[in-house]
């Protein structure tokens, strides 16, 4: 006992710290969860802590100086604790789910050199304090939910040699700290918020070899100075607000690079043809800027490129450079789309790499076919040749294309059929055909597609009936458009069996017969246009369970029997067409029929009833006893409901005041708010996007004025580069499709053509307002309003915003009003636009849970500046 006693002393005099080590082990574990209860079951007292999992002493004072529970699957928080093991120089803690702050207290640890916390869920700010840290070598605190400002102190660490903090919510700027960091190799901080611009003497840091910046927020142009960094191999900027023109001895300076990818900017200039020098570029990437002039011609000497990407820019000349691109063994994606090349496709697109995986040329004015040796490049995942003047049959044999997931050939001259061999696409999720010349019938093998979610062969001149195999097969659509074609017969029963089914566009067929009852089986089923064709009999009463439509159109067939009441307890129906029939019976005046710009029920002779701006006869008593026993039996309650219609009726006519005219806008295409538009139809409607045609910009893009289909509309081209334009897009129609008020601006539709990655054109037409907005009138040196007019809309923003609240089935927050966002028609009614920051508003599910719609835009009062005041639809 006294040999035992003595030993214990003179080891608590040789390590004083250990216990100090031991409980602060002991104090990290209780705030760490081990779903597992294996990783951390050796933390106990029956083994010294050096032996513990995860747990590194040193030799010499036995202190533990590496902490690795990486990849374990642990939940919890990182204890303050940490900051007690004085001696530790390592922490790894990545790929786990840790959440919680990065305690303070790891600024203790002066002689910690790697810190990796990559991979969590941690919140909150980097500690000021890490300054204290000043050996360190590695930060890796990516793919977390941090937030705030990089440290000042981070400008102390002369050490460090690599920073990664991808994938947060990290603001301010990112150079301003970082640029005297001289050893700095590698910066990986994309996907943030950071702002501000690059020094110009970045050139003061030599040994960086990787530059990871893009999507964030950084301005200005790139500094010669970069250029001179000859270790350089990755430089990455795509999705900012970067612009000027690349030197032209790019080739000569950087002779490592690898990758170059600025997609997403306004760079402008040609494309320097010394970059051919650069033999090591495995990524060029320039899609989405300002480019123009020629692709360099020869791409022989990049045998080790994997992607070239230049799609979206100005760019022109013979498309044949693609016969240089053969040496490139090692090419993935191809992406040339929305250019200016010309000439015909060449034939060497087949004997390309075998790794090809993307292939994307789109409006383009090429000629040509599409080679038959194009099966050999078995590795496609996707092929766009979409908006060309592409000719010549399909290749019979492009089934054998077995991993393609997207095939889009529309918008060419393609004739005859569609190949059969199409079935064996068991990866094809969307096929889009349309816009051609293709006849034949459908292949019922295509219904075998496994994958197949978007089918589009509209505006074809394909004939025949639909098989019942299309829709029993393996394929579970979600979209179907099968319109503008000369198809017939009834529709098969088995649609009914598409449970997925979100949008099924039939118009302008031959298709007869009565509509199945079992395409009241789709309770996805959103948008439903079924016109111009020679339908008979009533609609069917399984419909009721579709509450998910927002978009009907019957019109123009031989329908008859009552208008279904059950059409007015959809939620989310905001378009009605089903003019043009032979229903009969009392229109009911609730719900979608309470707005004449929604419902549609001209050229139905037998009808009646509805609300006046309809203008259909009266009911007769007969019509009414009949309705109301089909519909109500119970007397007393439609007596109920229609003094409660009365009253909301008297309610919102003693609000609004008369006008002498009614509102203007309520053009023609709004009541088809399907009208085909295309990019070629928006370019010649606004003259080719002229700057004399520009109302003005936004945040997201640019407005210009157009005449479709002889109408004067607006039209809101987005900057998908733009961070924050694609949510803008999907929010604006999201919501826009889900209401209509007199007093909100319309849109007419939407237009969207994919390419590659997010480089895409899309815009939205609505209604143009030919006198501008209210703070044009409120500050314009031209302009004012008398004390009536204000008043008058002040009631229309009021009404639109009732509704907004109040009405829509979700309640909708704008986000962004303001008097730029307030836009006056020809009869100067008020309307409220620009639902890009638009939110729906749910309920929360906990007392303590706030909202999910989040406050953006300007805040308070804009007041006006002295740039041009311009109509804002963004």
């Amino acid at each position: 006992m006294q040999k035992i006693t003595v030993t214990l002393s003179l080891h608590s005099i040789d390590y004083p710290d250990n216990e100090t080590d031991h409980t602060a082990l002991l104090a990290i574990k209780s705030k760490l969860l081990d779903p597992s209860n294996k990783v951390l079951s050796s933390w106990n007292g029956s083994i010294h802590h050096c032996s513990w999992e995860g747990v590194t002493c040193g030799r010499k004072h036995n202190r533990v100086i590496g902490l690795d529970l990486s990849s374990r699957s642990l939940g919890g928080t990182i204890s303050p604790f940490i900051g007690n093991l004085s001696f530790l120089t390592v922490i790894e803690l990545y790929n786990n789910s840790l959440s919680g702050n990065i305690p303070a207290q790891l600024g203790h640890l002066i002689r910690l050199q790697v810190l990796t916390l990559r991979n969590n869920t941690l919140v909150g700010e980097i500690p000021s304090n890490i300054s204290n840290c000043v050996n360190l070598r590695l930060i890796s605190l990516g793919n977390n939910k941090l937030e705030g400002k990089l440290p000042v102190g981070l400008r102390a660490l002369s050490m460090l040699t690599i920073l990664i903090v991808e994938d947060n919510n990290l603001t301010g700027p990112l150079f301003d700290i970082i640029q005297n960091l001289t050893s700095l190799v590698s910066i990986f901080a994309h996907d943030n918020s950071f702002t501000g611009t690059i020094p110009n003497n970045i050139g003061r840091m030599r040994k960086l070899t990787n530059i990871e910046v893009g999507e964030n927020e950084l301005s200005g142009t790139l500094p010669l100075s970069l250029f001179n960094l000859s270790f350089l191999q990755e430089i990455e900027f795509n999705d900012n607000q970067l612009y000027g023109e690349l030197p032209a001895d790019i080739g000569f300076t950087i002779p490592h690079l690898k990758r170059l990818s600025l997609p997403g900017n306004n760079f402008s200039g040609s494309i320097p043809i010394t970059i051919q020098n650069l033999t090591t570029l495995e990524v060029i990437a320039f899609g989405g800027n300002s480019f123009r002039g020629r692709v360099p011609y020869n791409f022989g000497n990049f045998r080790n490129l994997n992607v070239l990407s230049v799609a979206h820019n100005y760019l022109e000349g013979d498309i044949s450079f693609i016969d240089t691109l053969f040496n490139c063994s090692q090419l993935s994606v191809l992406d040339l789309g929305s250019n200016h090349f010309s000439g015909i496709l060449p034939k060497s697109v087949a004997n390309l790499s075998t790794s090809l995986q993307w292939i994307t040329i789109s409006e383009a004015q090429i000629s040509g076919k599409i080679p038959e040796g194009i099966t050999n490049l078995n590795n496609l995942q996707r092929l766009v040749l979409s908006n060309c003047n592409l000719s010549g049959s399909l290749p019979q044999d492009i089934g054998k294309l077995y991993k393609l997931g997207l095939l889009d050939l529309s918008s060419n001259k393609f004739e005859g059929g569609i190949p059969n061999s199409f079935a064996n696409l068991s990866l094809l999720e969307g096929l889009y055909l349309n816009d051609n010349i293709l006849e034949g019938s459908i292949p019922a093998q295509l219904g075998n597609c496994q994958s197949l979610l978007n089918l589009n062969l509209a505006y074809n001149e394909l004939n025949g009936a639909l098989s019942n195999e299309l829709f029993e097969g393996s394929a579970s659509f979600v979209g179907v458009d099968l319109s503008e074609n000369h198809l017939e017969g009834s529709l098969p029963l088995e649609l009914g069996k598409q449970s997925n089914l979100e949008i099924l566009r039939l118009s302008n067929n031959k298709f007869s017969s009565v509509i199945p009852d079992s395409l009241g089986d789709c309770p996805d089923l959103q948008y439903l246009y079924m016109d111009g064709n020679s339908y008979s009999g009533n609609i069917p009463s399984s419909f009721a369970s579709l509450a998910s439509l927002r978009e009907i159109d019957f019109s123009r067939n031989n329908l008859s029997g009552p208008i279904p009441a059950f059409f007015s307890k959809f939620p989310k129906l905001y378009y009605l067409n089903l003019s043009y029939n032979d229903f009969e019976g009392m229109v009911p005046t609730n719900s979608v029929f309470a707005n004449a710009s929604e419902v549609f029920v001209a050229g139905n002779n037998k009808v009646c009833g509805g609300i006046k701006q309809l203008k259909l006869p009266k009911c007769s008593e007969n019509q009414t006893r009949e309705r109301n026993r089909l519909i109500i039996p119970i007397i007393s309650a439609l007596v109920g409901v229609v003094f409660m219609a009365v009253g909301a009726v008297g309610l919102y006519m003693a609000c609004i005041r008369k006008k002498k005219t009614p509102r203007s806008s309520g053009s023609s295409m709004m009541g088809n708010v399907t009208i085909k538009v295309s990019y070629d139809m928006l370019l010649k409607a606004t003259a080719g996007f002229s700057s004399e045609n520009l109302l003005g910009t936004g945040s997201f893009g640019s407005v210009f004025m157009g005449i479709l289909n002889g109408e004067t509309v607006a039209v809101k081209v987005l900057n998908m580069q733009h961070r924050g334009a694609s949510k803008s897009f999907i929010a604006e129609c999201n919501t826009l499709r889900n209401i209509r008020h007199r007093n909100l601006v319309g849109i007419i539709t939407a237009c969207s053509s994919i390419d590659f990655q997010r480089n895409d054109f899309k815009a939205l037409i609505y209604e143009f307002m030919p006198n501008g907005s209210l703070d044009q009138w409120l500050h314009g040196v031209d302009r004012n309003m008398n004390l009536a007019q204000r008043v008058d809309v002040a009631i229309d923003v009021a009404h639109a915003l009732s509704y907004l609240h109040h009405e829509c089935e979700t309640p909708i927050v704008h986000c962004d009003l303001k008097p730029s966002n307030i836009l006056l028609d020809n009869d100067m009614v008020a309307h409220v636009g620009d639902f890009g920051l638009a939110r729906f508003l749910t309920q929360p599910q906990h007392p303590n849970q706030s909202s999910t719609t989040a406050i953006k835009g300007t805040i308070g009062y804009a007041a006006p500046g002295n740039n041009r005041v311009i109509p804002n639809y963004n």
